[in-house]
Parts: structure tokens; sequence; C-alpha cells
């Protein structure tokens, strides 16, 4: 269970928070869904998760432990918005590796199996891949390192229809093995996969019910 109490995130020099106590659960093998407009800070709670931002205070904990922040980004993964843009090798299986030169093929193919890139030569270049294989290639960058929670930023953003039917179905897949945790300001076909919902609106955090998050999809979520 991924929990997350009271915590807030206030840099010096804002005059407000950017995120006011936060308070969220999470079970394992779950998918959360966070929904909120641009600005309203979702993308910097998957900062602070994974390790990237020190939140000013407030607590987070996996199973029980609280986690200090060196703990972070051993506890998630997070593929950023456009995680295409943060690759750096000029083959599959050395964006894989990276970081983790110790992991030898038959590691590397079980990730690619799991996103369903198997296929591939690893000697394939990322900037080669379709855009929707680019998504799947992220995924696996992270599901290689095995964290406790998957981070995702507006995983189908810039997507065509089609592709995003195929990485959202990839997504309610991953959910029986991993616990994952997306934010978006567009649910769209993810709601439907979702088990646990939240809205972000400056900063505040408040749990909804997917079935009354779907009756707001027609009225899209705006700042105040």
């Amino acid at each position: 269970m991924l929990y997350l109490r009271d915590l807030i995130y206030h840099p010096t020099a804002c005059p407000a928070p950017i995120l006011k106590s936060i308070d969220l659960e999470l079970p394992p093998q779950q998918l959360g869904l966070i929904v909120g407009p641009s600005g309203s800070g979702k993308s910097t709670l998957l900062e602070i998760l994974s390790g990237l931002v020190q939140p000013t205070s407030g607590t987070i904990c996996w199973r029980e432990q609280q986690l200090v922040p060196e703990q972070l980004n051993q506890l998630a993964g997070l593929v950023f918005q456009f995680p295409e843009r943060h690759f750096c090798c000029s083959k599959i299986l050395e964006e894989l590796r990276l970081g983790h030169p110790e992991l030898g093929t038959e590691r590397v193919k079980q990730a690619l199996s799991e996103v369903g890139l198997d296929h591939l030569s690893l000697s394939t270049p990322p900037h080669a891949l379709s855009g929707g294989q680019q998504r799947r290639l992220a995924l696996a960058v992270q599901l290689i390192r095995q964290p406790h929670v998957l981070l995702l930023d507006e995983p189908t953003a810039g997507l065509d229809w089609s592709i995003r039917q195929q990485l959202v179905s990839l997504l309610a897949k991953l959910k029986k093995d991993w616990t994952l945790l997306i934010v978006t300001h567009d649910p769209g076909e993810i709601l439907a996969f979702a088990d646990k919902c939240w809205t972000i609106i400056q900063g505040e955090l408040e749990t909804i019910d997917p079935t009354t998050l779907e009756k707001k999809i027609q009225a899209p979520l705006t700042a105040a």
C-alpha cells in the first residue's frame, strides 16, 4: 500500500503551496488515476514520489514503512510525458541497460516482453520506433528496475486513437503485476480500468468515484 499523509510542497519562491495537504492511499496491483488541469500540481506530485523533488513536509510510506527521500528512487519508476525525448542511447539494449550494466540479455528480453516489444531487435535505435513503441520502451526502461510503483505522466499524450487504445490495454494488463499511478488532464479510455480516482485543482487533491468522474468528462476540469 502506498500512503501519502499531509504532503505539502511550498517552494520559498512561491506565494502559495503547489501541493496542499495531500492524502492518498493506493493498494498494490491497482491503477490509481489523478485528473487535473495543467498547472494543478499533478506532475510535481509524481516528481516527489520518484525522489526528484523533496516535499516541504508530510510523509510517504510503502507497506507501513516511512520513506526518506533517498529511498524514493527505489520505490517508484517515473515515465515522463513524451518520454521519447529522454532517450539517449543508440540501441534498445543500451537504453534498457543504462545505469544497470550488470543486467543480462534475458532480463532485457523479459522487460520487452512485458510491454509487447520482444519481437524487436535489441540493436534497433529507440528513435527509429513508432510513437506507440517508444512509449512502450519507456515503460520497459522503468519496469526493468523492478519498482514498487509505476508512475506515468500523461501516458497517452500526442498519440492517435488506435495507438492510445493499444497503450491503455497494455496498462490494464500491467496492473495485474504492478501498482500504477497515472496523472492526466484527459482520462479518456484509462478511466475504464481505474480502481481509484482523484481530482487535483490548484494543489488540492480530492477522492472521486470513477463513475462520478466519468460523468464529468464532458465538462473538462478548469483551474479556479
